[in-house]
């Protein structure tokens, strides 16, 4: 059966936009290289027709000339015709490529939203307003707690400020008094010097030798030693 009616071939896939961009391309380009063939032909030609005399060998080159300038014209028009193909696949190309992104946009977006609202399932508003209420009833008992243990014991609550305010004045002006004392504060005036006598309860000297020693007249005369001196009649006689 296979030799009568032989094999059946796969059908092959139809060419993307890509394939069929890349063949015209290649199309134009050749065109192109046939364009400037012609070119080169035809500025070859001018400089025949200028070196020539009139008369019929200039003739001869201007119909070759002519039928060169025919061929460009007609591939200038197959160029043109190809760029326009090539055009309008870019476009196709375009949209084709907008669509997929678009789609993919749509899949992305789906998904998304199918996972938002399972999430949305597990929280509800009326949760987080419990929630924030619990907070802030917490938070109100945490500051009485506060408030009472910084409650001081030793205050009364009936103490006139005004009375505070007169002996803070009051004790203020002591204060002032006790520390002046020719502009220098107690704190840093000289100690004074304690009495040895009164402190070890010694014997006073006799009022008559002081008195002695403060007319000057009968202080007795004292030698280098501190001893009394002896008079020099007594050494002579």
């Amino acid at each position: 059966m296979k030799r009568v009616f032989g094999v059946k071939k796969d059908k092959e896939p139809p060419p993307s936009l890509n394939d069929a961009s890349d063949r015209i391309n290649k199309r134009g380009e050749t065109v192109d290289e046939k364009i400037k063939r012609l070119d080169t032909e035809l500025a070859r030609y001018k400089e025949q027709i200028k070196r020539t005399r009139p008369g019929p060998a200039q003739e001869a080159v201007k119909a070759r000339a002519m039928r060169v300038l025919k061929q460009k014209r007609m591939y200038e028009g197959q160029r043109d015709m190809l760029y326009n193909q090539t055009f309008n696949l870019d476009q196709v190309a375009f949209a084709s490529e907008g669509i997929k992104d678009a789609q993919q946009t749509m899949t992305a977006l789906k998904s998304a939203n199918k996972e938002l609202k399972g999430m949305m399932k597990t929280v509800k508003i009326q949760d987080i307003d419990n929630l924030q209420d619990e907070m802030m009833d917490m938070m109100d008992v945490s500051n009485e707690i506060q408030e009472s243990l910084g409650r001081s014991y030793s205050v009364p609550d009936d103490i006139d400020e005004e009375d505070l305010m007169g002996e803070l004045d009051a004790l203020e002006a002591d204060m002032g008094m006790e520390t002046e004392s020719d502009g220098v504060p107690s704190y840093l005036q000289p100690d004074k010097e304690p009495d040895l006598d009164s402190e070890l309860n010694l014997p006073s000297a006799p009022t008559g030798q002081t008195a002695m020693s403060a007319g000057g007249s009968s202080t007795q005369a004292e030698d280098e030693l501190g001893l009394p001196a002896v008079p020099r009649a007594s050494l002579r006689g």
